[in-house]
């Protein structure tokens, strides 16, 4: 085997992993034997066996944790079947066992936490380069390591690969995949070790300026990886440490080895997108105004639709993820041109609140096509706010917008950011009046206290004392003014409105947004028809 990909644990089990599946199908596409190995997915289902609990709980576990351990089998199986997207009330109480059984793993320190939604390490730090080094060495641990080591290991030396990649994306995966960075080190040590993802194509920029190594890898990606990936096999690379790829512009996934069907869900649902980076980019509460991850680059609006339909025909799956940044009105234009190709799939995603979904009949088009669920970064109900943070969004638009979804049967996951710099609290204020008053046409909320992007244009130009080279925001004082008035407003006056907590309490737990379209009025209708 040419090259072995790794999605380490941890993060939400709800669907494959969409970079791995692109550089599969890529890399496969010129000529190299590549396997992807969700080691994420795995994780979870390993840690949820009845055997690994039991040796876990010992003889006398709590009343809670001993129902749940009752529950672990039929939940598991619940929660991965269309009656889940259904029964709102049995999915909240299987997510709830499955989370109290995971509660039993807090590691050898007993300060992780595990759940189906992310991962916390109290005593480690994903930004720490030090940590990162004795977990790498073997000095420290995490949960996880005893599935590293009685399954992921055995099945890694029955496979041989020439080369071993790790794709770090999400902060909740640093430091395991560090620990698995360290084993795989000592038990291969002649195959070459490559690390990417978003988080290290995030951490470029420090690395270079800093001449930081994370020495248990031989290289570092950054970028989407394709080529780099492919000289380094065919030694037609010069070998860099820091290797960049910002050329290489995949569409097309291969899920060969992922089993669509074991992931967390009620359906199997595949991840897709029509572009790279974000083409606003201007938010200045967002790493992707200060530092972007990808230079933004979309693909041609009229192959999306085409991908979706080749996609449900090979996997039988129909729902999909669109994961960009914000679709491009592009990709929304041609996939309401092709609604009637689309009709009988489900799909939902990230999009800004921009005039351009109000021209014509496009959202209309839109729900006859599949879009069943839209999220939508309201930040503010106060145009003075929204302007400071260069969103973009003209509140009269969303206004609008939403009414209009509404109307279409498209279900709104809105996403509110409080103490931005400068909030007053009758700017505050507005946001919850923007809510109460539209609250008939917000299916979900996402409330959120900023964190300020380490190199915001709305950071002071000391800020970053104390801060990590790889910290990607500037460190939160919990105790300061701004954010206690914050913390005091989302509790004791957004939470305590009766519109507003209802809309709060409909959101899926731990799964949120990955989960909720199947909530949706539409698609709800669809499943039950089918059951």
């Amino acid at each position: 085997m040419s090259v072995l990909l790794i999605h380490p644990p941890a993060a939400k089990a709800g669907e494959p992993p969409l970079g791995l599946a692109v550089l599969q199908a890529h890399l496969k596409a010129r000529g190299l034997n590549v396997c992807v190995v969700d080691a994420n997915r795995d994780a979870y289902r390993y840690l949820l066996r009845p055997e690994t609990l039991a040796v876990k709980a010992g003889p006398a576990p709590s009343t809670r944790l001993r129902r749940a351990l009752r529950h672990v089998d039929s939940s598991l199986a619940f929660l991965c079947s269309p009656a889940a997207a259904v029964h709102a009330a049995r999915y909240a109480t299987a997510v709830r066992y499955l989370n109290d059984a995971l509660s039993l793993y807090d590691g050898v320190s007993g300060s992780e936490r595990l759940t189906l939604g992310d991962y916390r390490h109290g005593a480690l730090s994903e930004y720490s380069e030090a940590d990162m080094d004795r977990l790498a060495a073997g000095e420290e641990q995490t949960l996880f390591h005893s599935y590293f080591c009685g399954e992921l290991l055995p099945a890694i030396k029955r496979q041989t690969p020439r080369m071993l990649a790790l794709s770090i994306n999400y902060r909740h995966q640093v430091l395991p995949a560090f620990e698995l960075a360290g084993l795989l080190r000592r038990h291969f040590p002649g195959i070459p070790l490559v690390a990417g993802g978003g988080m290290i194509t995030s951490w470029q920029s420090a690395l270079r300026e800093t001449g930081m190594r994370l020495p248990v890898f031989d290289h570092l990606v950054s970028g989407p990886g394709e080529q780099p990936l492919y000289d380094l096999l065919e030694a037609e690379s010069r070998a860099d440490y820091l290797l960049e790829d910002r050329s290489t512009l995949a569409l097309e996934p291969d899920f060969t080895d992922l089993d669509t069907a074991g992931y967390l869900s009620p359906h199997p649902v595949l991840p897709v997108t029509a572009s790279r980076g974000c083409y606003w980019a201007r938010c200045l509460f967002c790493p992707e105004a200060s530092s972007p991850t990808h230079p933004y680059k979309a693909f041609p609006g009229h192959e999306l639709p085409q991908l979706l339909r080749s996609l449900a025909q090979r996997w039988k799956v129909r729902h999909f993820h669109l994961t960009d940044n914000a679709i491009p009105p592009s990709a929304l234009q041609a996939l309401a041109a092709q609604a009637d190709r689309l009709c009988d799939l489900s799909w939902y995603g990230f999009v800004r609140f921009e005039a351009a979904l109000l021209q014509g009949d496009l959202i209309e088009r839109l729900a006859r096509g599949g879009c069943r669920l839209l999220q939508l970064g309201l930040e503010s109900g106060s145009q003075a706010v929204l302007d400071r943070l260069a969103k973009g969004t003209r509140l009269a638009i969303a206004a609008e917008v939403l009414r209009r979804l509404r109307q279409a049967g498209i279900a709104t996951y809105v996403y509110v950011l409080l103490g931005t710099p400068g909030e007053s609290p009758d700017e505050a204020r507005r946001t919850k009046a923007f809510l109460e008053d539209h609250a008939d046409c917000i299916d979900y909320l996402n409330l959120a206290i900023m964190n300020m992007p380490r190199h915001s244009a709305l950071a002071a130009t000391d800020a970053a004392g104390g801060a990590s080279p790889l910290d990607l925001y500037l460190p939160v004082d919990e105790h300061a003014t701004e954010r206690r008035a914050a913390r005091r407003f989302l509790q004791q006056e957004l939470l305590a409105t009766p519109a507003i907590k209802a809309i709060v309490n409909r959101t899926p737990p731990l799964f949120t947004s990955n989960h909720a379209f199947f909530f949706s009025p539409k698609l709800q209708v669809e499943t039950s028809r089918k059951l």
